[in-house]
């Protein structure tokens, strides 16, 4: 993992076309800001090569997708960095505005192939996800989470929707301006129907972002609603007792997310 101090060369943003003498941190993240441009550390090049050609791909009059800028030579990623234009704004807790972005990216990303590096993902978040829809099998801490996703566990069922790229972390990286639409500025994917994207979106707005019950009756309408969402409550729940830093008070939010989800199941 970069550090966070560590910036784009003099020749990095020069081949992007950035300003030779400019570039500054973006606050609590791996990424610069160079004038009209964001420089972001790719660390993994066959994700980051994904990413730009998902977003550059990408397109929906309600959403502003951060667009990749190709190097004056067309390469999407030089010197280990990918750079993209600026979209203004910031994380707030617009949860309905949140749920519809989910909706209208997946929409917009319906057609995209599923990423070949999916399959050797095996992080944390890629472990869980598998232990969400049963594709594998994992004991977990019962104190950190794992209680609870044994008593949701037994009200999975199949769920019949196509599998798609969905974005996993959407709220945490949307940016908003103002009267402005919703500023989506990365991709997390998942190979999963694309209304679970709007599920956990809606899961992470109830658990961290102050929502209430009444966000998950107004998405009713999405097909296979009660499913998606146990299967984003899981996915989360399996997150957390996996991950060795997870804490107390994220646990009591997916508790009070795990409560509502119950509730329409």
């Amino acid at each position: 993992m970069r550090s966070t101090l560590e910036r784009p060369s003099e020749r990095v943003r020069a081949a992007f076309g950035g300003a030779p003498d400019s570039a500054s941190p973006v606050p609590d993240s791996a990424v610069w800001r160079c004038g009209d441009l964001v420089f972001k550390p790719a660390t993994d090049r066959s994700r980051a090569l994904w990413t730009a050609r998902a977003l550059d791909y990408a397109d929906d009059p309600g959403l502003r997708i951060a667009k990749p800028v190709r190097s004056l030579d067309g390469r999407w990623v030089v010197g280990g960095w990918s750079a993209w234009r600026y979209v203004a704004g910031s994380p707030e807790h617009r949860c309905e505005e949140s749920v519809l972005a989910a909706v209208r990216l997946h929409r917009a990303t319906a057609d995209l192939p599923r990423p070949d590096f999916l399959a050797a993902r095996d992080d944390l978040d890629a472990v869980a996800d598998r232990i969400a829809w049963e594709e594998l099998d994992r004991p977990l801490p019962e104190a950190k989470g794992g209680r609870w996703f044994e008593i949701l566990a037994p009200a999975r069922r199949p769920v019949r929707l196509p599998h798609q790229i969905a974005h996993g972390e959407l709220l945490a990286g949307l940016l908003f301006d103002g009267d402005a639409a919703p500023g989506v500025v990365d991709f997390v994917p998942y190979y999963r129907p694309g209304e679970w994207g709007a599920a956990i979106a809606a899961v992470d707005a109830l658990a961290w972002g102050g929502a209430s019950g009444a966000l998950l009756e107004r998405w009713a309408h999405l097909p296979e609603w009660p499913q998606l969402l146990l299967r984003a409550v899981l996915f989360r729940l399996a997150a957390h007792a996996l991950n060795p830093r997870s804490t107390g008070a994220a646990l009591d939010g997916l508790r009070a997310a795990a409560r509502e989800v119950s509730a329409v199941l």
